[in-house]
């Protein structure tokens, strides 16, 4: 089974993301964890790595082309080949129905492209922007409203 960076950081989320787990585990005890789990030692370095561009993110301040509501995004030549248009749309989508402003928007955008896949499908964008919502404060309507599209979409894909 070949797992890819994507596989590493949904296990992650799926075990940290319970209140009562320690969400701040050492980094030589999460790697651990993950190896245990079979994840490939590249991938579990790729998938922390990714984690960490998230929190430096998190603490840049805002440029104000972000912070100006009713713009349009403009999406690359690499960012719609990675997204392709229905990720695109979805992004558009979420924005337009309130659940990403546009700095949540472009955290998703960066966190996609740092992913290494050459394509991602539009459940792996769920997952990232379900991870970009967790780790934003003051976004738990918006996280709250996509784990259940994330997690009801799983359940009905398993039966």
């Amino acid at each position: 089974m070949k797992e890819n960076v994507l596989d590493v950081l949904m296990y992650l989320f799926e075990s940290y993301m319970d209140e009562e787990v320690d969400i701040n585990p050492d980094q030589e005890s999460l790697k651990l964890e993950l190896m245990e789990a079979g994840f490939p030692h590249t991938e579990i370095d790729k998938a922390l790595d990714w984690l960490e561009g998230l929190a430096l993110l998190q603490d840049q301040p805002v440029p104000y082309a972000t912070q100006v509501n009713p713009s349009l995004r403009i999406f690359t030549d690499q960012e719609i080949a990675k997204l392709d248009v229905a990720g695109c749309g979805y992004l558009q989508f979420l924005q337009h129905s309130g659940v990403l402003d546009p700095i949540a928007r472009e955290l998703v955008i960066d966190r996609v492209m740092a992913l290494g896949a050459e394509e991602i499908s539009l459940e792996e964008l769920k997952w990232v922007v379900l991870m970009v919502l967790f780790n934003r404060p003051g976004q738990e309507a918006a996280f709250a409203w996509m784990k259940n599209i994330v997690f009801d979409e799983t359940a009905g894909n398993l039966h």
